[in-house]
């Protein structure tokens, strides 16, 4: 029996962030499409070089993207909005930025076509990680047709060079179960779609792909009728197409989809032994001995290294019975590139880990032991198992105090001393703020100025006086600029701060933080989770100073801005060897301290930011509750130590709510803001529906394109959230943080929401 080694996907970005820096040229207009596509087309070289040189036996293709996986498919199958003015489903590259990044009167997203202003096509969560993709947007009456056949010209370039590869697809299940409909169910679709599927697997086999591989983790979710028979369809259809296809499942365990997916006709499945190991010997057991098994066995999702004895154990009995593959649990793309990059973290901590580079070299030392023996990479295995067991023992993890603090935690601690309505009114004799009242989400453009001097500043170049003396300039310019445009709720702008979650993850215990750990969020934005690798305190105050001095430049009221505790804890690499709900209570005591020493200072608003806490819901509805229940037990925590008349905020990004609003009004805050620009208000139905008592900023202004929205847009997406919500709970907010935007798209997108507020009052003032 052999075993080899596949990778399901790999890093996209470059391993010094290649990609973001020829996507921002060329949408500055400093480089062509020319240059775009040679950068690209040099990214793609090195990943397949790469992989094959550290043993990988089946080599992705198609796995790279110039903005996101799922727009890609959507542009593939022409499902083209007509606001792009694509009526034949045709599309160039400046409609797919378009459709990426939305577009202004005179901007061509540096490709020498003009577009009228439209708007970005919807951007959410891909499952439960922090990787955002394009919505697919469906409507009754367009007609599908193929048009870039991108997977096919990669196979052919990789072919080129030397590279067999297997080409990744997003399955056709998947893709219409992320997509919306437009007075159309995108199932409707799934004939047509299926035609076109079939169509390109055509077109692959005959540039000789053997195999394909298709990624449809919608099976690890609770599947409907509907699925379940769109599936059979699919898989009927598209295994008669000349390639043998490779059924990719991720994120979970297949779970009551086991039988159903081993019956598919496919030849091959993956799965995710990393998120399910307990599906292992159901796997095995129901696999028929002709369908070839994908082990993801090595964590493609976080960054400590394996335990590759323990590993061992656990394949060879496997691997003496059967041929099989050995892969990451999922595609690469959400781990770092190299770890060999690092030259500032701590050793010990260092030794600890694995990116995307060392996670197949992993794979590779499975596979020689598991064809060779042991004995043919015994300093190898030795070395993980020295590993594995300095990190059990290390004293930078356990901290006795914070488990101490974490027993001495009382039910009382999670509770705000009135309810919504005492608070209410208990607020509004400190805060005196008009109806509609304005603020933005907290930080405002990275400039490069603010950029350079941070760099200068790490690079030990600039001192720290003279950069503390620029970032308080940078600030009060800010703060004056509020001023003068009219807002009611003010922010400091957060230029000290490199990232909402790294800020707070280097003033305190337990975190490291890497140079070059960088992962796409999407697009050209890319993040470096901090790595938490032991218990979490907090040393001293962290943002309180910084507040304090803001505050001191102006009477109107400055929120303190801070990153709510499941958010830290979703958007870093967690430890994995103890609960991720007790890492989240230690987080949330240190940002309870946080909240308490800023009240103490004089802040009468304080902001904490839970982006991220629905995407840390489990993909079976069965695991939600208990999920919830703990998320929202440590918001609480951080937050209700506060009296009555200091207002908490919170802010969340890009998620369906609707099914989770109970949660979200037991996190019992005074005034939550969502995205909403891009959905048009869907959301606030449910809040509606709900009686959401509390108050509610609905963006209105979408920061994640380059648009400016006029005042009269942003009047007639209020309007549309005055049929949900009183006028009482409606604030007047941005969707998200500024920190991406330029200045000069910020300044009149801003003035123009202040401007539509006043209409908003005056509306409200003659009884409109």
């Amino acid at each position: 029996m052999t075993v080899t080694v596949a990778t399901l996907g790999f890093p996209r970005i470059g391993p010094r962030r290649e990609l973001k820096s020829a996507l921002e040229l060329h949408w500055s207009g400093a480089s062509s499409e020319a240059d775009l596509l040679e950068a690209a087309a040099g990214l793609r070289t090195a990943a397949w070089a790469r992989q094959r040189s550290l043993g990988a036996d089946w080599l992705p293709s198609n796995d790279f993207s110039l903005y996101d996986h799922v727009l890609d498919t959507s542009v593939m199958l022409g499902a083209i909005p007509a606001r792009y003015a694509a009526a034949d489903g045709q599309a160039d590259l400046a409609t797919y930025f378009a459709m990426a990044r939305g577009t202004t009167t005179d901007d061509d997203n540096g490709c020498g076509h003009a577009h009228a202003s439209v708007t970005a096509c919807e951007m959410t969560k891909w499952f439960d990680t922090n990787y955002h993709y394009m919505v697919p947007e469906l409507a009754a009456g367009r007609k599908l047709a193929l048009n870039r056949l991108k997977v096919v010209d990669e196979y052919r370039e990789a072919k080129a060079q030397g590279f067999e590869t297997r080409p990744v697809l997003l399955g056709p299940v998947t893709w219409l179960s992320l997509a919306k409909g437009s007075d159309v169910d995108p199932f409707d679709y799934l004939d047509e779609v299926l035609g076109l599927y079939a169509a390109i697997l055509g077109h692959l086999a005959q540039a000789g792909a053997e195999w394909v591989q298709i990624d449809e983790p919608v099976l690890v979710l609770d599947l409907d009728d509907r699925q379940r028979k769109a599936l059979t369809r699919s898989y009927a259809k598209l295994a008669r197409c000349g390639v043998k296809l490779m059924l990719a499942t991720y994120f979970g365990g297949l779970g009551n989809n086991l039988g159903f997916a081993t019956a598919l006709p496919v030849h091959g499945l993956h799965v995710d032994l990393v998120r399910a190991p307990e599906q292992l010997d159901a796997v095995l057991k129901a696999a028929p001995a002709s369908l070839l098994l994908s082990l993801g066995v090595i964590d493609g999702r976080n960054v400590w290294r394996a335990d590759l004895d323990a590993l061992l154990d656990r394949l060879a009995p496997i691997a003496a019975a059967r041929d099989v593959i050995l892969a990451p649990s999922c595609s690469l793309l959400h781990t770092p590139v190299d770890l060999l990059l690092e030259k500032k973290l701590d050793p010990a901590v260092t030794q600890w880990l694995a990116f995307a580079v060392q996670k197949i070299e992993e794979l590779s030392i499975l596979k020689r032991a598991l064809n060779d023996g042991r004995a043919s990479v015994a300093a190898e295995i030795a070395a993980s198992s020295r590993a594995v067991e300095t990190r059990r023992t290390s004293p930078l993890i356990h901290d006795a105090a914070v488990a101490a603090r974490i027993a001495a935690v009382s039910p009382a601690m999670r509770d705000r001393l009135s309810d919504h309505q005492v608070r209410r009114t208990a607020q509004a004799t400190v805060i005196d703020l008009p109806p509609y009242p304005t603020t933005t989400i907290g930080s405002f453009p990275q400039t490069a100025e603010v950029r350079r001097a941070r760099a200068e500043h790490n690079r030990g170049n600039l001192d720290d006086a003279t950069y503390h003396a620029f970032l308080r300039e940078e600030t009060e310019r800010a703060i004056r600029w509020q001023e003068q445009v009219g807002l009611d709720v003010l922010v400091h702008g957060e230029f000290e701060r490199n990232d909402m979650v790294q800020y707070f993850g280097e003033q305190l215990s337990g975190f490291a933080f890497t140079v070059g750990g960088w992962v796409q969020s999407y697009g050209s934005r890319c993040v470096r989770p901090p790595i938490l690798y032991g218990d979490v305190s907090r040393p001293q105050p962290m943002t309180v100073d910084w507040w304090r001095y803001a505050q001191g430049l102006t009477r109107r009221p400055m929120k303190g801005m801070l990153t709510g505790p499941v958010t830290i804890l979703n958007w870093s690499f967690v430890r994995d060897d103890q609960p991720r709900e007790a890492s989240c209570r230690q987080i949330a005591l240190a940002i309870r301290d946080e909240v308490l020493d800023l009240e103490a200072a004089g802040a009468q608003a304080i902001q904490i930011d839970e982006a991220a806490l629905r995407e840390g819901l489990p993909l079976r509805r069965r695991d939600w509750q208990r999920y919830l229940d703990w998320a929202v037990d440590c918001f609480r925590l951080s937050a209700a130590g506060v009296g009555d008349a200091t207002q908490i905020h919170t802010h969340m990004c890009y998620s369906e709510f609707n099914d989770i609003l109970p949660s979200i009004a037991a996190m019992d805050t005074d005034v939550i803001s969502i995205e909403t620009a891009r959905s048009q208000m869907e959301l606030l139905e449910g809040f509606a529906r709900y009686r959401y008592p509390s108050a509610i900023g609905p963006g209105v202004y979408d920061i994640h394109a380059p648009r400016v929205p006029s005042e009269e847009e942003m009047v007639t997406l209020m309007r549309l959230a005055g049929r949900h919500l009183r006028p009482e709970q409606l604030w007047v907010n941005p969707d998200c943080g500024l920190k991406t935007r330029q200045w000069d798209e910020v300044k009149p997108a801003i003035a123009a929401m202040v401007a539509a507020a006043r209409t908003l009052r005056a509306d409200l003032a003659t009884g409109r």
